[in-house]
């Protein structure tokens, strides 16, 4: 798959990720994202692990946790889509699901290993695809999304949150 999505493929809310995958080969970023990840990790003292730039905000690891949640929720979502089912898919609220869970409690090396292991086995996932598997299109959140615009989307908020962690949290990232 080595192309990108079309308007009609995504909501109008993800156009701001989809944007910050300029590359036609969405599984390419997606791959090289893991080792971004590790060299982000890196650049965290653990001292900073439980950092919120301000108050009500995320802390580092939190941050990293969400991407947990979102990977797993996007990747559902392409993966029911892709094995044709046209079951409205539910939306999730982020804020719900970081407050409900444990992540903050959880060291950063190990928070980065589990997204790590999910978007490998996201990656091979989208590689066992066909042509006609990507174009699929279902609804998610009340909006068409298809498998395509997924990956897309998939890559374009880790790297929205990458930016976030080097401008609000001072951490150097990659992809």
């Amino acid at each position: 798959m080595k192309s990108r999505p079309t308007e009609g493929e995504f909501a109008e809310f993800f156009s701001g990720y989809v944007s910050l995958v300029p590359e036609t080969d969405a599984l390419a970023v997606l791959e090289h994202q893991v080792s971004d990840l590790g060299q982000l990790a890196g650049r965290v003292p653990p001292d900073r692990e439980k950092h919120r730039y301000a108050e009500g905000k995320w802390s580092v690891r939190e941050v990293i946790g969400h991407l947990i949640d979102a990977e797993r929720v996007f990747a559902y979502r392409a993966f029911c889509i892709s094995r044709g089912d046209q079951v409205s898919l539910p939306g999730f609220d982020e804020n719900v699901y970081v407050a409900a869970s444990h992540y903050a409690d959880q060291s950063l090396p190990d928070l980065v290993s589990e997204l790590s292991l999910l978007r490998r086995a996201n990656v091979m996932f989208f590689r066992s695809l066909s042509e006609h598997d990507w174009e699929r299109r279902g609804t998610a959140n009340k909006n068409p999304v298809s498998v395509r615009a997924l990956a897309f989307i998939m890559a374009g908020h880790m790297r929205h949150h990458f930016v976030v962690l080097r401008d609000r949290y001072g951490i150097g990232s990659g992809g």
